[in-house]
Parts: C-alpha cells; structure tokens; sequence
C-alpha cells in the first residue's frame, strides 16, 4: 500500500514538524493493555503505520515492515521526560508516530506523550488519536464495561487505501479565480514581514546540551478561562482574538521605535469541518490552512479593538470561501515565503474535550505543542509561535522556542505580559458597540 504526497503534503516534509499531546495521570496504569489498545487504534488508521519514501520528483507514504511499525514504548522516568520527548524527533524514512509512558517510581504517576508528523496529523486528529486511545484502554481495563482482557479487543477492520490528501476533497473551483486569488495574495504581501529578533547571539553551534526545544506555559485556571470568554462574549469577540491580541502587543514591544507597526497574525484554519462532507477527526491527514491579516500595532494598543480587527479578518476570509482557495495556494508558497509568514502564529483549537478514563484513573494535565526539527538561529529572527487551547475548561497558551534562538528568560517575560493583558480582559467587561448605519 503505497500514496503518494500531494505538493502542499509536501511540504511538511522539508520543515519536519510534529505534534505533541501528552495527558499526565494519576493512578494505576496496565501496560500491556496500553501497548494492546494502542496497536488496535493505530491499526485503524493506517498512516500511523507508514514512512515518508522518495517517490519520482516527490514522496510518498509507503508501509512500514511489520517490525519497524510504532509500538508503545514504557519507562520509568520523572517530569523531565517530557523534554526529552519534545524533542526527540520523526526521521524521514522512520515511523511518522510514537507512543511512550513514562511512569514514576512506585507507578502511580505517569506521563503518556504521543507524537505525530506533521505530515499526516494536525491538531484535531492528534487530540483525537490521543482520546481514542484512552477509549479502547477503557475497553481493557474497566470491570464495568466490555470487562475484556487486553488480547481480547476484536482486530479492527483491515483498510484498503490510505485517506486521500484533503487537497483533493476541496470544492471545485475555477482556474482563473484561484490565478487572481494568487496574484492578490502575493501583492498583500509583497512588503518586508516584521519579526522578532532572536536575543541568543547566533554562534552557529547548534549542538550544545542547551541547544533544544523549550516551552514557556501560560495557563488559566477555570475560573480565569470562564471570565475571559463571558468578556470576549460580552464585546462580540472571539477568544481567539483576544489571545491574538494580546501576542501581537507583546511582540510589538520587543521591536525597535515607538510608533505603530504593521504586524501580520497568522491564524492557522480548520478544514475538517468545513469540507462537504465534513472530514471526521479520526482520518490522519493534515486538513489545515491559514489566513494572514496584516494590522497596525502599537505598544500602547487597545487589545479589544485589535481582537476585533484581527477576528473579523478570519471572519471575512472564511465568509468569503478564501479558505479553499488558501489551501490550493500553497504550493506556491517555496517561491512566495511570505504568502504564509506572520510576525506571530496564533493557533487555537477552541474547547476540546480530553481522554475518558476508567475508574481510579484520573487525568491531571492534558497539552498540545508543536514541535519542529529545524531551527535557524543564523537567520536572526523569526516569527513567533503561540499554541492555543483549552482542556477541561483551563485554557493554555503555549509558546515553543528553540534556545539556540530565544532565550527561556525573553520568553518568560513575553509570556507573563500576554498573561496580564487576558487577565486583564478576563476582569473587564465592555458592551458590544452598536454598530451604525
């Protein structure tokens, strides 16, 4: 079984990026019957059991040998381990998934992290493989229920075909318009993209133990998640805004002069949902593309009124179908970079539900990073990437950096800014303006 890439998978394969969703538990935890679910859901979806293989000018994905396929691996660790997972990579030619529990001495704590290639998953299908996986474990393991041991799951139904590129599941459209699309996208962002200056001198070394992938975590509580949305509700504004916002007035102080600057928020955009028939999250395939808005910002702006400016460009792209045409745009963006480059990306995943557990087993933390395997630190900046998404009804913002180009502390700092301007919004309530005629 063997398909090839379509360009805009493709891709992905030269940035070599990946989720990692991870769930921390507390609790006992079966191994062998972890190991034997998640064999059984990864036989569902047979992309988590392919490589990357060169095919003519291009790739394709290809079969794994039975013995090269992912299965779970389990060791005993500490919290530390998830540093070691973000930043272990997928090598082309290799497994494009992974599955590790990591479990602490005495075996009641535990972090299980997966993580897939950018090439065949996106965030919807990463949180739902992850909660699948969760599902059939509970099949496994709760008395009260199918009450099966592990090797007794039933074996899922052989596939046929690997799932089609969602390139080729959008709507018919005409040459010409996708041409002019094109040509208008490429004179919007025909002006130099500002970005934030890395504040790690570039040495060229790459190597060193400090040099690898960090998070800086901006987490809300469910109080705190719960105000901010009554406030974006209240002002007729996304969250997704207001996160956004708040990105981009912290970015824009960490660049030279004192006026405003014209920013670019880059919004990555959901296809599953808006593809007839809709595209269930269970398909490993990436299904995502992005608007891009351009806006002024000053160090001094009012997040509310830049919230609404940058919704209502998501809103207006996706009102007027620009979506698709974004998607079929993509190939084209090796030759024109700055079709899809922002001062900041603001991905948001909305509110989505975490894994079920059985009984005794409780979940205290589920995140969603991206992670890459390509840094330039001799570039000497780069946009700034934050990852937005709530569980459990705690939203989390999570800002990857490499610190061969950001430093741990400038991050910290970005971060605790973006904190107090939503905390800010989540303890204000302003009414929606009327609008005139």
């Amino acid at each position: 079984m063997q398909r090839e890439l379509c360009p805009v998978e493709g891709l992905y394969v030269a940035q070599r990026s990946r989720a990692v969703v991870s769930c921390a538990l507390d609790g006992p935890v079966d191994t062998a019957a972890l190991a034997a679910a998640f064999d059984n859901v990864t036989a569902e979806r047979p992309t988590l059991l392919t490589r990357i293989v060169p095919a003519g000018t291009g790739y394709a994905l290809a079969l794994l040998p039975e013995g090269e396929r992912p299965r779970l691996r389990a060791r005993t660790g500490g919290d530390e381990e998830y540093a070691e997972e973000l930043n272990d990579p997928l090598p082309v030619g290799g497994p494009l998934a992974r599955a590790t529990l990591v479990s602490a001495p005495g075996g009641e704590r535990h972090l299980f992290v997966l993580v897939v290639d950018h090439v065949i998953t996106d965030g919807h299908s990463a949180i739902a493989l992850l909660n699948a996986v969760w599902d059939r474990y509970r099949e496994c393991a709760d008395p009260a229920g199918a009450g099966r041991p592990a090797a007794g799951l039933p074996a899922p139904e052989a596939a046929t075909s690997l799932p089609a590129p969602v390139s080729t599941l959008l709507p018919p459209a005409d040459p010409a318009d996708v041409t002019r699309y094109l040509e208008r996208r490429i004179e919007e962002t025909g002006s130099p993209v500002e970005l934030l200056a890395y504040d790690v001198p570039a040495t060229g070394d790459t190597t060193g133990e400090q040099q690898r992938i960090e998070i800086q975590r901006l987490l809300l509580d469910a109080g705190q998640t719960g105000r901010l949305r009554r406030s974006a509700r209240t002002a007729g504004l996304s969250v997704h805004g207001l996160v956004g916002a708040a990105v981009l007035i912290a970015a824009r102080r960490r660049l030279d002069g004192t006026g405003p600057r014209v920013l670019r928020c880059m919004s990555p955009v959901d296809l599953r949902s808006r593809l007839t028939p809709a595209l269930s999250p269970d398909v490993m395939v990436a299904a995502v593309t992005a608007h891009v808005r351009a806006v002024e910002v000053a160090g001094d702006s009012d997040p509310v009124a830049l919230a609404r400016q940058v919704g209502q460009g998501v809103r207006d792209f996706l009102d007027r179908g620009e979506h698709f045409h974004e998607m079929r745009i993509m190939p084209d963006v090796p030759r024109h970079p700055t079709l899809q480059l922002g001062t900041v990306i603001v991905t948001n995943m909305g509110v989505v539900p975490g894994p079920r557990l059985p009984d005794g087993l409780r979940m205290t933390d589920v995140r969603l990073v991206p992670a890459r395997e390509h840094y330039f630190p001799q570039a000497g900046r780069s946009p700034l990437m934050a990852c937005v998404v709530s569980f459990d009804g705690r939203l989390a913002v999570e800002f990857p950096h490499h610190t061969a180009c950001f430093s741990p502390a400038f991050m910290a700092e970005l971060r605790d800014e973006v904190r107090v301007t939503l905390l800010s919004l989540a303890d204000e309530e302003r009414p929606v303006p009327v609008p005139t005629a």
